[in-house]
């Protein structure tokens, strides 16, 4: 039954690529669509309030500048919101808060939230206000994700363009990414969340009596506001700390159905946009199938893994699967699959405990993290992940068979092949260097609270891995909430998201003021079943290659020793 979901999910997700793809492109290419007699005026009406020229475009320097500085404002306000919460009005009342909103955790909080990470190292409904959610955390999905999606588009430009030293505007890219995109399916996936049972409300936190005598606080509050564009933007934050485990987040089959979908198809068809954008519809459709083998690949690994007697049953000649942190309302089969996509998708919303996983399976998703966001991947983000592995394939197999290194008609030379190169090698710069100080110290160290040995090494390693890729997926046997993690993951956060993204445009610039090579027959092709193995084997090569030594510390060695 569960591969059956498995085949239906991904069916989906490869038949909906293609109209959500060529929907983004007419969409940023300023072409008509169905919603323009409404959008229009709206959009008309932004630029001006905001000030802005839509007729003129901005060098890749200008966009990154600008993108940044729209990320900053946004970290800013949130954090100070995140600090004054204490004299918001309204529910929850003080005495369910908790957890004390520190600067060092509202800093972390507000970096969290503006780079779509959601990195959480709070419960929300011990630490929050239904004011600081609605008015901070929901309107951050929003900004966040559209300014990914229009980080994405502008990258796309670049393999467009000839003799270009302009990438489109910004803030056009992002009032068309909200008004177009994000608002519309969040407005429509938010009410389909309502009839399906899940809360809109500002109502205090209910106090039920038990049948033992004992009273049960029942959290209330506006979780459907947040629930659909947390997943549609690929932020993953959750409105309680048991995230989609929790019944009033995930209340029904379709509820959790569609937050899946909602996490992988604009992603998968960022990878038609590019086709059709460039005149080479085959070369998206490799990169999509290229996606779908290693998102295929790693789910029949963490199936295996999870499906298996876990050995403390086997040695009791117990039988069935590895039930330990899994909601029993969705089982083996849903959880493994919400796992796998949120470790490929950028966004951190699971619905089972992933400290409870066999060490395969945390490997999986561990592994997922790590590549950097190349199967879907975030919202925008994902897209350039793949391109820039590509081009370092384009780059060694024309090397290996003495073909010019070019990529749809863009030369890569000695600069552009760098670029790339230090994009791949930022991620295990970053996440090995805060992993071994965050295992050589005792601030480090402090926060391993309930494992040791491989698995409390796998902890810290995912979490940063987790941060690094704008994830937000976390271990539970890592207590993250002090000055030390807060800040050494903030950091993980803003290179992930500012570091990679200022790469990829970087490199756009140049493929952007290029001209166009006409095809040759000592071009590599790109739209081929060829081109296709080697990038898939490229990934695997340069991921192992950066990667499997620490591996070998964590979920191998763990693995090995059962």
């Amino acid at each position: 039954m569960r591969w059956l979901e498995y085949l239906t999910f991904l069916t989906l997700v490869v038949g909906l690529a293609r109209p959500a793809g060529l929907y983004l492109a007419r969409v940023f290419d300023g072409a008509p669509t169905f919603l323009d007699p409404v959008l229009r005026p709206a959009e008309s009406f932004l630029y001006r309030l905001l000030g802005v020229r839509s007729n003129e475009e901005m060098s890749a320097g200008t966009y990154t500048l600008c993108f940044v500085l729209f990320s900053a404002v946004g970290t800013a306000g949130l954090f100070l919101l995140l600090l004054a919460q204490r004299w918001l009005p309204g529910a929850p009342a003080d005495r369910y808060l908790t957890t004390p909103m520190t600067v060092d955790l509202a800093a972390n909080t507000a970096i969290s939230f503006s780079t779509t990470t959601t990195w959480q190292a709070y419960g929300g409904e011990t630490t929050l206000r239904y004011l600081t959610q609605m008015l901070g955390l929901v309107s951050q999905n929003f900004l966040a994700g559209a300014s990914g999606l229009a980080l994405g588009i502008a990258f796309i430009r670049g393999f467009v363009r000839e003799r270009s030293g302009t990438l489109g505007n910004f803030w056009v890219d992002l009032v068309r990414a909200l008004l177009w995109v994000l608002v519309p399916l969040a407005l429509v996936g938010s009410l389909i969340l309502v009839w399906q049972g899940v809360p809109l409300n500002l109502a205090r936190y209910t106090e039920a009596h038990t049948l033992e005598g004992g009273i049960q606080t029942i959290a209330q509050g506006p979780v459907a506001a947040l629930e659909f564009i947390k997943n549609l933007g690929t932020n993953g934050g959750g409105f309680f700390n048991a995230n989609g485990a929790h019944p009033y987040e995930n209340p029904t089959p379709l509820v959790s159905f569609l937050g899946l979908l909602a996490i992988a198809v604009l992603p998968a068809s960022l990878t038609i946009t590019f086709g059709h954008m460039t005149g080479r519809p085959r070369a998206g459709w490799v990169l999509l199938a290229v996606m779908v083998v290693l998102f295929v690949g790693g789910l029949v690994v963490c199936d295996f893994a999870e499906a298996a007697t876990p050995p403390p049953l086997a040695a009791l000649h117990l039988s069935g699967g590895n039930m330990e942190g899994k909601e029993v309302r969705f089982g083996i089969g849903d959880s493994v699959l919400a796992a796998v996509v949120t470790s490929n998708g950028a966004t951190g919303s699971y619905n089972s405990m992933h400290d409870s996983y066999q060490p395969m399976g945390v490997l999986v998703l561990l592994v997922n993290m790590l590549l950097g966001e190349v199967v879907f991947g975030g919202l925008g983000t994902g897209l350039y992940s793949m391109l820039m592995i590509a081009l370092i394939a384009v780059f060694l197999g024309g090397l290996m068979v003495g073909r010019t290194p070019e990529y749809l008609g863009k030369r890569i030379t000695a600069a552009e092949a760098r670029l790339a190169t230090l994009y791949a090698l930022l991620t295990p710069m970053v996440v090995l260097l805060l992993t071994a100080v965050a295992i050589a110290t005792n601030a480090g160290r402090a926060g391993l609270a309930t494992n040791s040995g491989p698995r409390a090494f796998t902890e810290v390693l995912f979490a940063y891995a987790s941060c690094m890729a704008n994830n937000g997926q976390s271990m539970a046997g890592l207590n993250a909430n002090s000055v030390f993690y807060n800040a050494t993951t903030a950091l993980a956060m803003l290179v992930g998201r500012f570091g990679l993204a200022a790469l990829a445009l970087a490199l756009s610039r140049r493929f952007a003021a290029q001209g166009r090579r006409p095809t040759t027959a000592a071009t590599l092709p790109s739209d081929s079943f060829a081109f296709g193995f080697l990038v898939l084997g490229t990934i695997l090569v340069v991921g192992a290659l950066c990667f499997l030594p620490a591996l070998a510390l964590g979920p191998i060695a763990e693995a090995l020793s059962h």
